[in-house]
């Protein structure tokens, strides 16, 4: 019944955020904003990524392979991928052990290379969306459907981590990276996966991805303003 309400794209499109690893940068950033555990939120995450480069697309074969779109897999789709999100990753750990790296890579102004790429990312995904009509081309209805759904699909996620993290005896510093590790999308690695997957283009396909985004950013910011409140220091 949803692929039928709100079109085949769309649907599929759906599919592929679910495919998606967890973010890196707001997960470690709200798990530090929480007390929570920092070190275990960015050894959780980064492993996130990495293993969904070469995850993502071996589940998008076997779960949308029947997909209209343009869906082209093969050996070069994992080339590319590791070239855009696995490349920078080893390059950035083989560097960092250079003598006088590490040094220029801890002053301030390179700590907003992360984010302003970041922003570019959204910015030029939003940009394409706009110059291919793919916003026009969503109905209003659909597009109040899935911020509902994201909504409801955060929430959810928060409190399903949350329950199963507190029963499973994890302490407060886990369970927050737990939370905020385990409830997010990467939309700086699900766009360059699109792309490469997708050769006629994402399309709508990225839509649903770029709206949960926005989000669960909004979501769970407050959600680690809250548990900062409550725990002032770091004592877990």
């Amino acid at each position: 019944p949803l692929k039928y309400a709100i079109g085949d794209e769309l649907y599929q499109g759906i599919l592929f955020l679910c495919l998606v690893p967890s973010t890196v940068q707001s997960s470690v950033a709200f798990t530090s904003i929480a007390r929570g555990n920092i070190p275990g939120a960015i050894v959780s995450a980064s492993a996130s990524n990495l293993i969904g480069v070469f995850a993502t697309p071996v589940l998008v074969l076997l779960l949308m392979s029947g997909a209209d779109g343009g869906l082209h897999i093969d050996t070069s789709v994992f080339v590319n991928i590791a070239l855009q999100l696995l490349a920078p990753f080893v390059a950035g750990q083989v560097l960092r052990n250079v003598p006088g790296v590490s040094k220029v890579a801890g002053a301030k102004p390179t700590s907003y290379v992360d984010k302003i790429s970041i922003g570019l990312v959204v910015y030029v995904a939003f940009s394409e969306g706009i110059v291919m009509g793919v916003w026009s081309s969503v109905s209003w209805v659909a597009i109040v459907g899935i911020c509902v759904g994201s909504v409801v699909a955060v929430y959810g996620m928060l409190w399903l981590t949350s329950f199963t993290a507190r029963h499973l005896g994890f302490d407060y510093g886990d369970q927050v990276a737990i939370q905020f590790c385990g409830t997010k999308k990467s939309l700086a690695s699900g766009l360059p996966i699109a792309a490469v997957l997708f050769s006629g283009g994402a399309g709508l396909v990225i839509v649903p991805l770029m709206i949960f985004h926005q989000v669960q950013l909004m979501i769970c910011s407050g959600r680690a303003a809250t548990y900062a409140a409550k725990r002032p220091e770091n004592t877990w």
